[in-house]
């Protein structure tokens, strides 16, 4: 069973990871650019949705702590029970015209919504995470880490293409008519959440139940035992401030490439492809990092990439053949960095809440879990709150969007000359498609300087 469960538990991580992906990173450009919903109220529901996900998780996290069943035990009910609703809320969500006509405040309620559902669903999330520190010792914790994360960008590069390639063609489709759902596009979402479901269903009945043990405080108390742990509280802080970037980030990127770089299908595949491998290549850069320097070292340098690179958000106005080697590049460093982002939080609540037992002698790791939720969310609501407010800055124009060459003709007098000109068609966007760039690298800045000085992330028992 000890190299079985190696294998077994990660696989959720693939399903969760393509739902939340496609939800963070494609979800605003769907009721955007295809539905046309303003991005102020697509960002007002989608941060309502962050504050539903914040109580969610904490809620899960805190009652699978509390709950005990002989066969199940703490973590199997809440798997079983809200991985389908999650999948039904998933689907709704990406093809509402399955249910509804596609009218402007009938779509944005029924994002409001069933944004809410998917939110509150997948606080599954919590208790399945939680189940690591119950699972796997300390030192079998980094490898169990390792399938974990390499399931779940398996799971993100999957969602990348979908999202790359199959949505930002049906958005174009959409718009030609709204009622008819493309065969692929429907297709994948339904196969998306069976997987999502078979997995978690797969986990229940595969691994071992954890053995009962005995939780003596109430939550209240372990609440406020949670809260004296300094150090931790400054990690969910550092995480809350990094994560007003991050969300951005996530939903603008898909939305630049369609907005602003307006690539051809052939450019997406290859972006969706160089997407896929640089989270990839990174993935293991900085898992290579983590073992040779150190989390903390390797965090910093996280950082540093995506503040490095989001400033060129503001070359977007380049087009022509430029633009996609320009795009290409632009996606690559941010898939580092995001991927690199992406494989902390499980490692660092893991490891607090097993440098907490060891100091206090009692297994806390639901709410270790579930409480950085409140924090996160709260920092993300905010964040997506104001990705709407960038994107409703005033339109500029940005160009070339279109290359022709020519010939002009200048007169002087009886004498013309003929020399090749190169004629450009502009196009207007909000100045916030090139904006974001440079405000989520000023704010990861602060997080860079915030955990540099304030927080420990490398302990001695390891």
């Amino acid at each position: 069973m000890t190299e079985r469960k190696f294998l077994v538990f990660p696989l959720p991580k693939f399903g969760t990871s393509i739902v939340i992906g496609i939800a963070d990173f494609a979800l605003a450009t769907l009721y955007i650019v295809a539905y046309q919903i303003t991005p102020f109220l697509v960002g007002l529901a989608l941060a309502l949705g962050k504050i539903t996900i914040a109580a969610s998780q904490f809620f899960f996290g805190w009652i699978s702590d509390q709950t005990y069943l002989s066969k199940w035990g703490r973590r199997k009910p809440y798997l079983l029970i809200l991985s389908p609703l999650l999948a039904i809320s998933t689907i709704f969500l990406l093809m509402p015209s399955l249910i509804i006509s596609l009218e402007t405040a009938n779509l944005f309620l029924w994002l409001l919504i069933w944004y809410q559902i998917f939110n509150f669903s997948y606080g599954v999330t919590t208790p399945y995470e939680s189940w690591m520190a119950e699972q796997f010792t300390v030192d079998e914790r980094p490898k169990a880490s390792q399938f974990l994360n390499i399931l779940g960008m398996l799971g993100t590069g999957v969602m990348a293409i979908f999202s790359i390639v199959v949505l930002t063609q049906f958005n174009d489709k959409v718009k030609l008519n709204p009622d008819v759902i493309p065969a692929e596009f429907l297709y994948s979402v339904i196969a998306f959440c069976i997987i999502l479901v078979v997995l978690f269903y797969v986990v229940v009945f595969f691994m071992d139940t954890e053995p009962h043990r005995e939780i003596k405080t109430s939550m209240i108390e372990r609440l406020k035992i949670v809260l004296k742990n300094r150090n931790y509280l400054l990690v969910n802080v550092m995480v809350g401030i990094a994560s007003l970037a991050w969300s951005m980030i996530g939903s603008l990127i898909l939305l630049f490439l369609e907005q602003v770089l307006q690539f051809e299908l052939i450019f997406y595949i290859i972006t969706a492809a160089t997407y896929l491998i640089g989270i990839l290549v990174f993935l293991a850069i900085w898992r290579a990092m983590i073992t040779n320097k150190g989390k903390k070292t390797t965090l910093l340098y996280v950082f540093l990439l995506a503040i490095i690179a989001l400033p060129f958000s503001l070359l977007g106005f380049i087009k022509g053949g430029f633009s996609v080697i320009y795009g290409i590049i632009f996606v690559l460093a941010i898939a580092g960095a995001m991927g690199g982002w992406y494989l902390f939080p499980a490692i660092l609540m893991a490891d607090l809440a097993e440098d907490d037992q060891r100091k206090t002698g009692e297994l806390k790791a639901g709410i270790y879990k579930g409480f950085p939720s409140i924090i996160l969310n709260i920092f993300q609501a905010v964040g997506l709150l104001l990705l709407g407010v960038i994107l409703e800055l005033p339109d500029i124009s940005i160009g070339p969007t279109t290359y022709s060459l020519g010939l002009n003709v200048f007169r002087f007098g009886e004498f013309s000359f003929r020399f090749p000109t190169v004629f450009i068609d502009m196009s207007n966007v909000s100045i916030g498609y090139l904006l974001w760039g440079p405000i989520c690298s000023a704010i990861l800045i602060g997080a860079y300087l915030f955990a540099r000085k304030f927080i420990i992330i490398d302990f001695d028992w390891e």
